[in-house]
């Protein structure tokens, strides 16, 4: 089987997710990894068995054994990341948000004219079965025209401490459901109202978000982003949506509630979808998205599960929304 020699660059948590998952697929042949930290990327190097390390991001570039790149950066540091990994001609995986602003997503768009090479922005949720199956009702018709959307994702306050110095929760979580909405309505946006608060004013970013959306089609769409849970919730996140159109609705519960752990000192929805370690082995929709991406360069075809003009509009969205905010008064697109 052929396969594609890739690296991650950016080691973070979510980073060594990366890393553990391309290390499982067939398809994948991890051959490099990236982070500023030299006793991070030591470790990882020995513990995942890769001979090519860096610090320096742009001499990973260089090699031309790379063919695909892995970017789980910060989000301040996707732009400049994403179009140099384009000009060096690699197929390029950038997780969501896809840049900082849309101005700069409508660079890295710019950079893709004329690329043959592969890009995707990791939308996980779009990979998800529930998500996925509910966009394929509304394709039917089986649900009529989409009226009404609303989705919650929030998270317990330890979790977040330290992503509040870097993006705010509405960016951060409510991206997801901004995208899917886009994604199921099919409409563009038309007018935002948005409010945020800071609950931990020691933190740079807001830690609670509430946005209504009104599409150009007549839909409604809320999300609500909460990062400051109490720190003894039972769920990883408590994520939710329902979809409502003129023939039907569709909820999706994301909160883990149908798998129950208790023990002595609580019960838990530990999360068993998106990236658990079973039997000592990556699954879930990570991975299937992965594979998806991989399986897109193999047969010499740009994704479309997710395009990057989609990923454009969910940044533009969320941004337009804590402008609302800010100012206190509805954002027309």
């Amino acid at each position: 089987m052929e396969r594609i020699k890739c690296a991650v660059i950016g080691l973070g948590w979510f980073g060594e997710y990366h890393l553990d998952t391309l290390k499982q697929l067939p398809a994948a042949e991890v051959e490099a990894i990236c982070t500023r930290t030299q006793s991070r990327l030591d470790d990882l190097a020995k513990n995942y068995g890769i001979q090519k390390k860096y610090t320096d991001y742009k001499e990973l570039l260089a090699d031309p054994d790379i063919e695909m790149v892995s970017i789980t950066t910060h989000v301040k540091d996707h732009f400049q990341i994403a179009v140099d990994s384009i000009k060096a001609g690699k197929h390029v995986f950038l997780e969501k948000p896809m840049a900082d602003t849309a101005e700069e997503c409508d660079q890295i768009l710019k950079e893709l004219e004329g690329s043959d090479k592969a890009f995707m922005v990791g939308h996980i949720c779009r990979f998800d079965t529930q998500c996925a199956m509910v966009k394929e009702e509304i394709e039917k018709g089986s649900m009529g025209k989409i009226i009404s959307m609303y989705a919650k994702r929030n998270l317990a306050a330890f979790i977040t401490e330290t992503h509040l110095d870097k993006l705010s929760a509405m960016f951060g979580d409510g991206i997801h459901d901004l995208d899917l909405m886009l994604w199921y309505s099919g409409s563009k946006l038309k007018s935002v109202y948005a409010q945020t608060m800071n609950s931990r004013p020691h933190l740079k970013y807001d830690d609670i978000g509430w946005a209504m959306f009104r599409f150009e089609d007549g839909a409604f769409a809320i999300i609500e982003n909460i990062w400051s849970l109490p720190d003894n919730v039972p769920y990883a996140i408590n994520a939710e949506m329902e979809v409502v159109g003129t023939k039907g609705m569709a909820s999706i519960d994301n909160s883990g509630k149908n798998f129950t752990v208790i023990t002595k000192d609580r019960i838990a929805y530990p999360e068993s979808r998106y990236w658990p370690v079973v039997h000592n082995s990556r699954r879930g929709f990570l991975k299937e998205e992965f594979d998806y991406f991989l399986k897109c360069i193999l047969k010499g075809e740009k994704p479309s599960v997710i395009t990057p003009t989609e990923s454009r509009d969910a940044v533009h969205a969320v941004r337009m929304a804590e402008r609302s905010a800010r100012e206190n008064k509805v954002i027309y697109f």
